[in-house]
């Protein structure tokens, strides 16, 4: 590139330096101009997608293995069909960048009745509207677009929240000079003296305890301290869990690993390991309705200590400024000095517990899949039965799992699963969704067709919303779908590479294909056709809480 560039090259630097090499979205004639930036650019990639909603998705599972993501929509029409999947990424704290092209800046000025706009010559509005799902705005001018650029790319990596970038069309093509220093990153502020008042409030409760155990959850991920926590159960024999939003973040074939902590509807040993320890570490936890059977968790707040990415708390003390990175170094060497003298805890078996009927159900269908899952996967999993399934696996070390049980939106999956494919080539990706979900957004397979991925995806096929009959109206046909023919799909979008495509109904038909998938990495698509009412034990306690918590007056 030359030394003297647009502001649309710039913008692509920057993604670049961030380390992110694809950029996720669909064309519209208010971002081209940038887009001759991106297909420009030595290292950036474009993937297309089918839609704006599948970009945003997709964008989002790529950012949940890499520094940040980006996306890139048209004004008006292609920003609003992404807000869904950008909300979702606000919720579970995924870095996406989104970029909007938009109507030239004298345009805007003279408040023209452009596509794509409301036709009242206010081009205000849908930055407002992401303004509530963003954690920084930036509508760039020739003026201000490099310094903005900076400053809202420092904030998602801060945040570790998504951001919002208007670029014009003719500021996209405005000269600037190229950026003569690396982006700055925005430390967390660290208070001596908080720290030291937390270190004791820490100090004095363990001392005092004869049981300690740890709770750790994905915000642990999304700051970083994933190692650092890793290398801590590793050093200390610290009965530790993770709730479902977390889970994958440990390892979890750990001697000292208890499961997937859910409140009331963990099995009794597990609840009690957290719950019942004298004192418990809670790290980057967020108790959720879906991840706790309806906020059944039982922690005693004064036996607490919680590390929150920017605080830290004892009890009812709060210390501010005390970042995650310091809170886990400080909590480390002290359980090291002091583990010697707790009770070791009763740590409880973590084996599938074998199927109650005959045939391919669910149960069944999770006994297969733990022997089938490698160390090194990615396990994508749907809200739903598959979330809550998957959640009684014992993942093998080095596996990833994506689900998103916080923000809930179906469909998530099947286009976050190609993000997190493009994301990591090298790995093998593993989605479990069902056919309601599915039918959402089918059309990212397109995708994963067109840049030959080898992913590999069950459809579960249970006969429509089976999440939702199990909250309410199990017989209503509301919660019934159209019956597709699931095994035609790949070859009418476009899969003329080679495809496994199989239709299983037993488990042996079952252990088969996944013989097969484990002789040849390509992309395979299996329909398991499951019971239309058979949900796995820890989807029936949420969802009994959930349809109580719905139907309450209070």
């Amino acid at each position: 590139m030359s030394h003297i560039f647009s502001v649309g090259d710039y913008l692509v630097e920057r993604l670049s330096e961030l380390g992110i090499d694809e950029l996720f979205g669909v064309p519209g004639d208010y971002n081209l101009q940038f887009l001759d930036s991106v297909i420009a650019h030595p290292r950036l990639k474009w993937v297309g997608c089918s839609n704006e909603l599948n970009a945003a998705y997709g964008a989002d599972g790529y950012g949940r293995s890499k520094p940040a993501a980006a996306l890139l929509t048209t004004f008006g029409v292609g920003e609003l069909s992404a807000l869904n999947g950008i909300a979702g990424s606000y919720a579970e704290y995924v870095p996406v960048i989104h970029i909007v092209g938009a109507p030239a800046l004298n345009a805007q000025k003279r408040h023209e009745l452009l596509h794509h706009s409301l036709g009242d010559g206010d081009f205000s509005h849908f930055p407002r509207m992401s303004a509530q799902i963003t954690v920084a705005q930036a509508l760039l001018t020739p003026e201000n677009a490099t310094r903005e650029i900076d400053r809202v790319l420092g904030e998602a990596l801060y945040a570790r929240r998504p951001v919002y970038i208007q670029l014009p069309t003719d500021v996209a093509s405005h000269q600037v000079s190229a950026p003569t220093r690396p982006l700055e990153s925005r430390l967390p502020a660290v208070d001596k003296n908080s720290v030291e008042a937390f270190t004791r409030a820490a100090t004095a409760l363990l001392r005092s305890a004869d049981s300690v155990s740890l709770l750790a959850d994905f915000l642990a991920d999304r700051f970083e301290v994933r190692d650092a926590v890793q290398q801590w159960v590793d050093d200390v024999p610290l009965p530790h869990a993770t709730l479902l939003l977390g889970k994958g973040l440990l390892n979890e074939r750990r001697a000292t690993f208890c499961g997937t902590y859910a409140g009331k509807a963990s099995g009794e040993p597990l609840r009690s390991v957290i719950e019942d320890a004298d004192a418990v570490i809670t790290l980057g936890v967020c108790f959720s309705d879906t991840v706790t059977s309806g906020f059944t968790q039982n922690i005693a707040q004064h036996k607490r200590i919680d590390l929150q990415p920017f605080s830290a708390q004892v009890g009812e003390q709060v210390f501010s400024h005390v970042p995650l990175s310091v809170s886990v170094d400080i909590l480390h060497r002290l359980t090291a000095e002091l583990a010697g003298f707790w009770k070791p805890a009763a740590i409880p078996d973590k084996t599938l517990p074998a199927p109650t009927e005959t045939g391919l159900c669910q149960q069944a269908f999770w006994q297969e899949i733990q022997t089938f899952l490698q160390p090194g996967d990615i396990l994508v999993v749907e809200q739903g039965t598959a979330c809550f399934g998957a959640a009684q696996l014992n993942l093998p070390e080095g596996c990833d799992f994506i689900a998103q049980p916080l923000w809930g939106s179906i469909g998530f999956t099947l286009p976050a699963a190609l993000g997190a494919q493009i994301a990591n080539p090298d790995r093998r990706v593993v989605l479990i969704i069902g056919d309601g979900s599915a039918q959402l957004t089918v059309q990212a397979l397109g995708a994963a067709i067109r840049y030959r991925l080898n992913s590999v995806i069950f459809i579960i096929n249970n006969d429509g919303y089976t999440v939702e009959r199990a909250i309410h109206g199990a017989e209503q046909r509301y919660n019934d779908i159209a019956q597709w023919q699931w095994t035609l799909l790949p070859q009418a979008f476009g899969a003329t590479e080679p495809t496994l495509v199989e239709r299983v109904t037993d488990v042996s038909e079952l252990r088969q294909v996944m013989a097969k998938i484990d002789a040849r990495p390509q992309l395979c698509w299996v329909e398991v056709v499951l019971p239309k009412m058979d949900v796995p034990p820890l989807l029936s306690a949420v969802t009994r809480a959930l349809e109580a918590h719905n139907s309450s007056r209070e």
